[in-house]
């Protein structure tokens, strides 16, 4: 994946110097609250909650005029998650509940299509795959631990340029990371043991806004 990142970033330098067009997308939004959870005995399971809040980020487009745009985009999001678990084989059904400090990233490679409706209004929709590197601490004892996971997202909205070469970006978005969370993330961190190793997929429904800059050649 590291790879193909890099040759991404490589092929949109070299084509933008023999005069295509490159742009800076830049991101912040509201992303709702999203439940996770895995009940995979009558006395082991985990329930709990992401919750909503600010994310930010950076894509870097190469645009394709009249064909489309490829981006390579980061985007973060630090939250909390509010879970409770229970494992019968360990703490003979002691019910658990710990709030964990939760970082999560997005590394995508985004393909768009524009469609112009006049020099102002530019609708698009788009999808991509990447990976979602997910961060937790637990504050009971401080330990801590990441895990990386395969990710895709949807996305659809406009730019409205209100400049030659600055425009605002309006979207929507949904993201999700398959198998991303669950007893080998947040439990082997918490020192409740092996016996938790189930796994839930996240999804998170958002809408952002932020501006758009285009890169003019020659600069």
């Amino acid at each position: 994946m590291k790879k193909l990142l890099f040759s991404i970033v490589m092929i949109a330098l070299t084509n933008f110097a023999i005069g295509q067009e490159l742009r800076l997308n830049t991101y912040g939004g509201y992303v709702f609250k999203d439940q996770f959870d895995s009940y995979f005995s009558n006395s082991s399971f985990f329930d709990g909650t992401i919750q909503d809040g600010f994310r930010w980020g950076v894509g870097l487009e190469y645009h394709i005029p009249q064909r489309g745009a490829i981006e390579l985009q980061y985007l973060r999001q630090d939250t909390n998650a509010p879970t409770i678990y229970q494992d019968g084989g360990i703490f003979d059904g002691e019910l658990q509940q710990t709030d964990f400090d939760l970082a999560i990233n997005w590394i995508m490679i985004n393909g768009t299509k524009y469609i112009p409706v006049n020099e102002t209004v530019e609708p698009f929709v788009g999808a991509g795959i990447g990976m979602g590197i997910f961060g937790v601490m637990n504050p009971d004892n401080g330990r801590s631990s990441t895990e990386t996971k395969f990710a895709w997202n949807f996305r659809g909205g406009s730019n409205f340029w209100v400049a030659e070469n600055v425009a605002i970006r309006l979207q929507a978005s949904l993201f999700s990371a398959v198998q991303s969370l669950g007893g080998g993330l947040y439990f082997g961190t918490g020192g409740v043991g092996a016996g938790l190793n189930s796994y839930s997929s996240l999804f998170q429904f958002g809408f952002d806004g932020g501006i758009v800059f285009r890169i003019p050649q020659g600069q």
